[in-house]
């Protein structure tokens, strides 16, 4: 039975793994509903092995994006970088601590709305061709950064994610990035603020799940890491007007079930 659920594990790591791929994302948002629905994780656990696995996937993807895109040409914009990290580690801290407060059935509530909320981002939000000039300047862009940066930090720390789903059309729309030097970018920003909801959630005794459960941590991070090479490789095949609206009605369907979740 064991031997079984851990091959379960790295095959769906695969699957989702491949479908953030294939949008040069590391899945996460896929995965979540998978630990809920199919291996039967309360909420706030599913939410804590999700933030584990995607820290291991984030941390393997970083060799990979710099042989696309220098790690220097991602230093130099440093200050957008530490503007976005002056409120996502702060929105971390809070999102997480929130999520332990929260009563499991309404934190179902909260992860619906959030992959909803997600499903839109990816239609609209991710389109290669997306330019914009930054809408604010001086202290104006540095206060929306600081805003925009929290509100990411809550989310990506109640959905256990990286949050590069969020980030990069932040940084596109917001700061005027070339998309895909924002989603290098977005790596940037998502370690450390997973590192911090890592944290606050190791404080809350649910953070046990993550020990009693240290080889099925393993073998889904290690199918998602496959997983998300396999999609980065098949990256362009699938026209994005196909793509992302398929990738979106997953995560709808998805809210769905986890809403009706008991």
């Amino acid at each position: 039975m064991a031997e079984r659920r851990g091959i379960l594990a790295f095959v769906v790591g695969a699957v989702v793994g491949s479908l953030g791929g294939l949008i040069g994302l590391g899945g996460a948002e896929f995965r979540l509903p998978f630990l809920i629905g199919l291996f039967r994780f309360a909420a706030l656990e599913a939410v804590i092995l999700n933030k584990a696995t995607s820290l291991v996937v984030v941390a393997s993807a970083l060799p990979f994006r710099a042989a696309t895109v220098p790690l220097a040409t991602v230093a130099a914009h440093w200050p957008v970088i530490l503007n976005l990290l002056a409120g996502s580690l702060a929105g971390a801290w809070f999102g997480a601590g929130w999520a332990t407060r929260l009563k499991s059935e309404t934190l179902y509530k909260v992860i619906s709305a959030l992959l909803l909320l997600i499903a839109i981002v990816l239609v609209f939000g991710h389109d290669q061709s997306l330019t914009s000039l930054p809408p604010f300047s001086g202290p104006a862009l540095i206060i929306a950064g600081i805003i925009a940066g929290f509100a990411i930090g809550v989310v990506a720390s109640l959905l256990g994610v990286a949050g590069g789903e969020l980030l990069v059309p932040t940084l596109v729309l917001l700061f005027g990035i070339d998309i895909k030097l924002a989603g290098s970018m977005s790596l940037a920003v998502s370690l450390p603020t997973m590192m911090v909801g890592f944290t606050r959630y190791s404080q809350d005794q649910s953070f046990g799940v993550i020990a009693r459960n240290k080889w099925f941590v393993v073998l889904i991070a290690a199918g998602s890491i496959v997983g998300t090479w396999i999609g980065g490789m098949l990256l362009g095949i699938v026209p994005e007007k196909v793509l992302l609206p398929l990738l979106a009605a997953i995560l709808v369907i998805s809210a769905y079930k986890v809403w009706r979740h008991e």
